[in-house]
């Protein structure tokens, strides 16, 4: 069963972020992940949510999101983001 990872981003200090949305793609891919959303243009249909980015990953299953999501790689990356963005961030299982 596939695992997604979903997060919406508050990105505070763009230059900072893109070091580490330069630096993510490939530990992404390195456990079996891929985009399916990073970032674009969002038309709000409901609610109040107002993040500047959305991000959807899509894993195998949620062993694989979460070999990545605590890697020591990713890890390592981790504070990056938390320094130049505010985030949520979920993991679900799919259908």
């Amino acid at each position: 069963m596939g695992a997604y990872f979903i997060g919406r981003i508050q990105v505070r200090d763009p230059v900072e972020y893109q070091k580490y949305t330069a630096q993510t793609p490939g530990l992404i891919q390195k456990y079996g992940g891929r985009f399916l959303v990073r970032g674009g243009p969002v038309k709000f249909t409901e609610g109040s949510w107002e993040p500047d980015r959305w991000v959807v990953l899509e894993f195998p299953d949620m062993a694989s999101l979460e070999k990545w999501y605590h890697s020591k790689e990713y890890q390592e990356v981790l504070p990056i983001r938390k320094s130049s963005a505010t985030s949520d961030a979920v993991a679900v299982e799919g259908v």
